[in-house]
């Protein structure tokens, strides 16, 4: 056996840069094994659709060992990474639920690519009443929450308690929450003809956002542009705008000159702010590496953790120091992807006697979508907006998504949503947000 073949990889996490890092080592015979609490990988630029009932589930995810059939040079496992043991080259584990799982793994060389999760700024008291969207479940929670607040608004004989269904709110005016209220609006638009009581067309979408404009990453020109594109969608921002207080009954603001003002609203969606995943923590104690405010894991010019050459840390989690200063590149799907295969060479190379490479992002741009054939892009310094924006973001979104069929299937499903107005994933299915909805008609039904 050669030493390649020999050579033992450990993978922690099946998103972007996890999938990248497998995926180029599997072509070139390592032995990888892949290790993720999921079993599958979350194209999670496009949660926000299943959110609102764009698409299918199955069609943003795809079967990790499905990814690797037929590579029996990698072992995929459903398990959690609960701590590292670097002195001994050694993964614990944890198993997810009933399936069993190893103790540990030993590995050669290991990448830990464990991602983020959104941060509710010291209140994680407001998680209950305000789901994110990284991840499948959060965007599932959300889908029966908007749905759920259309079918109770149908039958809220009180008005102002109707209004208070019909108003949805969202924290964060990033990529993620801009996307999101375009798409409650779009959604709130396109049902008023499946609804006879509630006016649909007429629901509130706050748009929650501390900094003065809305898509801070781009140019204010382009931030402008998307705007306009959300108020003439009905959705309102809310700039300079900060959050004191989320329950189950609303949400309450503070404006730049310290007034408060209460909203009542049954459904909030929170896409602000992001902090690393407790995985980055776990190995943050093990190797004693510095960690910054947002606690993600301040790593060398080449991702590898300060003292462990054979240790990478990718993603999300993860800041770059750089003669003396620290460097946050943007939580985005090309920056993971670019810092999986930068991982993956670097093995590749050590093995093969060659010195290790600082990593550099190659910034391709930047999309967002706001609705309908409204989007705003930022590639190489030319900047679109309306249209050819908008059909940019769906090829590069088609592009990046994993599986020639749920290329096909999404393709199909837009097509299908942008002739029609319509929506093949308006769902309902269990969760917590399918009783207020029975209270509503139980409610109506007393009145009549």
């Amino acid at each position: 056996m050669n030493e390649t073949a020999a050579h033992r990889v450990v993978v922690v996490g099946g998103g972007f840069a996890g999938l990248q890092a497998a995926l180029k080592l599997a072509k070139r015979g390592l032995h990888v094994t892949l290790v993720d609490r999921r079993n599958f990988h979350l194209f999670q630029p496009l949660a926000y659709q299943v959110a609102t009932g764009a698409l299918s589930p199955s069609e943003i995810c795809y079967p990790l060992r499905a990814i690797f059939r037929g590579r029996e040079n990698v072992d995929v496992l459903l398990a959690e990474a609960s701590g590292f043991d670097l002195e001994r080259r050694r993964v614990e584990l944890s198993p997810v639920g009933e399936v069993p799982s190893p103790a540990f793994l030993e590995y050669d060389s290991l990448i830990v690519a464990g991602g983020s999760r959104y941060s509710y700024f010291g209140h994680d008291e407001w998680r209950e009443h305000a789901p994110e969207l990284k991840s499948l479940e959060g965007a599932l929670d959300i889908r029966s929450r908007i749905l759920s607040a259309l079918e109770a608004a149908e039958w809220e004989p009180d008005l102002e308690r109707r209004r208070a269904w019909l108003t949805f709110v969202v924290v964060g005016a990033g990529p993620t929450g801009v996307e999101m209220a375009g798409q409650i609006a779009e959604i709130a638009h396109d049902s008023g003809h499946d609804f006879r009581t509630a006016e649909t067309s007429a629901a509130k979408v706050l748009l929650v956002e501390a900094a003065e404009r809305v898509l801070t990453g781009f140019p204010p020109s382009l931030s402008a542009r998307a705007a306009s594109a959300l108020k003439k969608l009905g959705v309102t921002p809310l700039l300079e705008h900060t959050l004191t207080d989320v329950d189950a009954e609303g949400v309450t603001t503070k404006s730049p000159d310290g007034e408060q003002t209460r909203y009542p609203a049954r459904t909030v969606v929170w896409a602000a702010g992001v902090t690393s995943s407790d995985v980055a923590h776990e190995l943050a104690a093990a190797t004693g590496a510095e960690t910054d405010r947002a606690g993600r894991l301040i790593v060398e010019q080449d991702l590898t953790v300060q003292g462990h050459a054979e240790v990478f840390a990718l993603g999300d989690m993860v800041a770059i120091r750089r003669g003396g200063k620290t460097e946050t590149l943007p939580g985005l799907a090309p920056v993971a992807m670019q810092q999986g295969r930068h991982a993956a060479a670097a093995i590749l190379d050590g093995l093969a006697g060659k010195p290790a490479r600082p990593f550099h992002y190659n910034d391709k741009g930047n999309l967002a979508t706001i609705g309908r054939a409204k989007a705003v892009a930022d590639i190489k310094g030319i900047h679109l907006s309306g249209g050819i924006a908008w059909v940019t973001w769906l090829a590069v979104h088609l592009w990046y998504l994993v599986g020639f069929q749920n290329r096909l299937l999404v393709f199909t499903r837009w097509a299908f949503s942008f002739i029609t107005h319509g929506r093949g994933a308006r769902l309902i299915a269990g969760g917590r947000s399918s009783q207020p909805a029975a209270d509503a008609q139980r409610a109506g039904s007393a009145s009549g």
